[in-house]
C-alpha cells in the first residue's frame, strides 16, 4: 500500500529509527552469531546490542582487541583470494530457468460450468545484452473451451506496495478461489476455509496475477540483484516486459486488454499503460484502479500544505458516522459525505488558507464545524491547529473505548495498548486478514495448482519501501517534487483516446482517500471527450472493499459491465 513501511494489502506503523554502533578496527574479526565477521568495520543495531547478554556482547567486543594483528599484504592477499572465491561460486551456479505447472479445474458461475486450465509460473526476463536479469512469479487463468482466445479479454492483476505480492486481489477478489473472512473482524486462526469464488471474472476475461521481482517467489537472478527492480521506472520496465513475453507466448496481441491494480498497483498502471503504448505499441482497451492514487503528494501531509488535511475530511466524517462517535449522528451516510465534501473544500479549506491570519474566534467557529465532521473534540482540534494528520485520527477517534481506527478500513477496530500515545502503533485492518490470506494462498498453491516450491511465498516485503527509487520524470522548474504519474495517464488517454478507465473508491478508505480521488480526476486537464472516459464507482467498505461480500458482489458486477462495454469495437 501507500505510505510509510506500508505495503499494499499490508500496513506496519514506522519503526523506530535503529542507532548504528559501529567499531573500527584494523584486523578481521571473526565472531559467530549475532555480530558476523568484518574487516575494516563492525555495525551492529542497537535493537542486535539489546538480543546479547553482556557477557557475551564483551566478549564479543574484547575479540577486536584479542585476534593478533595481521599485515596490509596479508589483508591484500586474503581480499583477492576472497574475490576469487566469489567469482567462482557464482561462475558455478546454475543457470537460472523456468518454472510451470499446469492443471485443469471447472467451476459454476451463475449456474453454468466453467472449464479453464491454471498455469503457475516463472517467466525469465532478460537484458538487451540477452542476460538473465529476474524471474518473475505468475499464475494465468484461461477459459478452456472459448474458440477463438483472440477476441476474449485478457487481464493483467496486481497489488502495490511497493513491495505486495498479488494474493490479495488474487485470493480475495477476482481468483477462481477465494479465501473466506469475517465482515469487519478479525479472522479466527486456522484452519483457515477455501471456496469457489462467485465474484471471479473468469466468466468474462482471462486473468494473469503478477507479482513484481521482490514479491512472492519473484527474485533477481544473475549478475542483478532485487533492489535493481525497486523503483517506479524499473518496476515498469519489468512488468511492461513481464507482459509482452506473457503476450507474445501466448499469442494475445490481438485480445481486448486490460490492467487491473489497487492502491500502488494503480499508481503503476498510469505510468505501465503509457509506457506500453509508447515503448512496445500495445494499446489496452481499459484501467480498472481499485483504491487510486495517482499523486502521492495528497496523502503526504507535508509541512505547508494543506491539501492533504482538506482530502482527509469526508473520509474521517465517513469513519466517524460509522463507529456513531458523532453528537447529531444523521440518518444518512451519503449526505453527510456530501456536506462534509462542500465544507472541506469551501470554509475549512478557506481557514487553512489563512494560516496564521486566522483569528481565534474564526479559528473556534471551524474548530466546532470540524468536530461536527469528525467525531473529535473541539479542545482536541484547537490543539492540533486544526490539521489532524490520519495516524493522529487512528489513534484518537476511539481512544475512550481503548481502540485503534482501522487505516485500509476504517469499519476495522483493534485494541490500543498505549492509551497515552499520540499516533497510531498498527492497522487492526491488516493483521485482521493477513494470515488467513497468506495461509490459505500457500496451501492453494501447493494442493491446488501442484506448484511446489521449496522457497518462501513472500505476501509482503516490508524492507521494498524503504529501498524504492521514487524519480520519475521532473518536477516543476527542475526541483523534485512528490511522485506524480497524473501525466503519463493523460499522455495515455491522448495518445489512444478509446482507453477507458474506471475507478473503485471505497468510502472507509484512510489510505487512499476518494475526495482526493475526486481532486486528482478533476484536474487532469483532459478535453471534455475524453475526461467522460473517466468512471467513479464507489462502496461502503474500505481500500480492499472486497472482504466485504456485498461489495465483491457490486464490485464484480461494475468491472464485468466495464470490461464488457470496452471490449465493444
Amino acid at each position: 500500500m501507500i505510505g510509510g513501511e506500508t505495503i499494499n494489502g499490508r500496513f506496519r506503523a514506522g519503526k523506530p529509527r535503529l542507532h548504528r554502533v559501529v567499531f573500527r578496527h584494523t584486523v578481521p574479526v571473526r565472531c559467530s552469531g549475532v555480530i558476523e565477521s568484518a574487516r575494516h568495520s563492525q555495525t551492529i543495531d542497537a535493537q542486535e546490542l539489546n538480543l546479547i547478554s553482556r557477557p557475551a556482547l564483551l566478549f564479543a567486543l574484547a575479540g577486536f582487541t584479542l585476534l593478533p594483528m595481521v599485515s596490509p599484504a596479508s589483508r591484500g592477499q586474503e581480499k583477492d583470494k576472497d574475490a576469487k572465491s566469489a567469482e567462482k561460486e557464482k561462475s558455478t551456479e546454475p543457470a537460472p530457468k523456468e518454472e510451470s505447472s499446469v492443471t485443469d479445474h471447472t467451476m459454476k458461475i451463475g449456474g453454468q460450468a466453467i472449464p479453464y486450465k491454471a498455469t503457475a509460473s516463472m517467466i525469465l526476463l532478460k537484458n538487451e545484452k540477452d542476460e538473465p536479469t529476474a524471474l518473475i512469479y505468475s499464475t494465468a487463468y484461461i477459459r478452456t473451451e472459448t474458440k477463438d482466445n483472440s477476441q476474449r479479454p485478457i487481464c493483467f492483476i496486481y497489488n502495490g506496495g511497493p513491495g505486495s505480492a498479488s494474493i490479495w486481489l488474487h485470493m480475495g477478489a477476482f481468483g477462481p478461489r477465494r479465501v473466506v473472512t469475517p465482515n469487519a473482524e478479525s479472522t479466527p486462526p486456522p484452519p483457515y476455509k477455501l471456496t469457489d469464488n462467485s465474484g471471479t471474472l473468469l466468466d468474462k476475461t482471462d486473468m494473469v496475477f503478477i507479482d513484481p521481482v521482490g514479491t512472492g517467489f519473484s527474485h533477481a537472478v544473475g549478475k542483478a540483484q532485487d533492489k535493481d527492480f525497486w523503483g517506479i521506472d524499473q518496476d515498469v520496465k519489468s512488468l511492461a516486459q513481464f507482459i509482452v513475453t506473457w503476450v507474445n507466448r501466448n499469442n494475445r496481441w490481438n485480445s481486448p486488454k486490460f490492467l487491473i491494480g489497487e492502491s500502488y498497483g494503480t499508481f503503476r498502471s498510469a505510468a505501465l499503460s503509457n509506457y506500453l503504448q509508447s515503448h512496445d505499441g500495445m494499446y489496452f482497451n481499459g484501467i480498472d484502479l481499485i483504491s487510486s492514487v495517482l499523486d502521492l503528494r495528497t496523502l503526504s501531509f507535508l509541512p505547508g500544505d494543506d491539501m492533504s488535511y482538506i482530502f482527509y475530511v469526508p473520509s474521517y466524517a465517513a469513519t466517524a458516522w460509522y463507529h456513531k462517535m458523532l453528537q447529531d449522528r444523521p440518518e444518512n451516510l451519503n449526505a453527510f459525505v456530501e456536506d462534509a465534501r462542500r465544507f472541506a473544500k469551501t470554509e475549512y479549506a478557506s481557514a487553512l488558507m489563512k494560516g496564521s491570519q486566522l483569528t481565534s474566534s474564526e479559528k473556534a467557529d471551524i474548530a466546532k464545524k470540524l468536530s461536527r465532521y469528525t467525531g473529535l473534540s473541539e479542545d482536541y482540534l484547537l490543539k492540533a491547529n486544526l490539521r489532524v494528520k490520519l495516524f493522529q485520527f487512528m489513534e484518537e477517534l476511539q481512544r475512550a473505548r481503548g481502540l485503534t481506527t482501522g487505516r485500509l478500513d476504517a469499519r476495522y477496530s483493534g485494541f490500543t495498548y498505549n492509551l497515552l500515545a499520540e499516533n497510531a502503533q498498527y492497522d487492526p485492518q491488516s493483521d485482521a486478514v493477513t494470515g488467513a490470506f497468506t495461509a490459505a494462498f500457500n496451501a492453494y498453491l501447493r494442493d491446488e495448482l501442484k506448484f511446489n516450491q521449496d522457497k518462501p511465498y513472500h505476501a509482503i516485503t516490508e524492507h521494498v519501501g524503504s529501498s524504492w527509487d521514487w524519480k520519475h520524470g521532473s518536477g516543476g522548474f527542475g526541483f523534485p517534487g512528490s511522485p506524480n504519474v497524473q501525466g503519463d495517464l493523460v499522455e495515455a488517454m491522448i495518445t489512444n483516446p478509446h482507453l477507458q478507465v474506471e475507478i473503485d473508491n471505497g468510502l472507509y478508505d484512510l489510505a487512499t482517500p476518494f475526495f482526493a480521488t475526486e481532486y486528482t480526476v478533476d484536474h487532469l486537464g483532459l478535453p471534455e471527450k475524453l475526461q467522460k472516459n473517466i468512471h467513479l464507482q464507489y462502496y461502503d467498505a474500505g481500500h480492499m472493499m472486497y472482504v466485504r461480500d456485498e461489495d465483491l458482489a457490486k464490485l464484480k458486477s461494475n468491472i464485468a459491465a466495464f470490461i464488457d462495454s470496452a471490449s465493444k469495437p
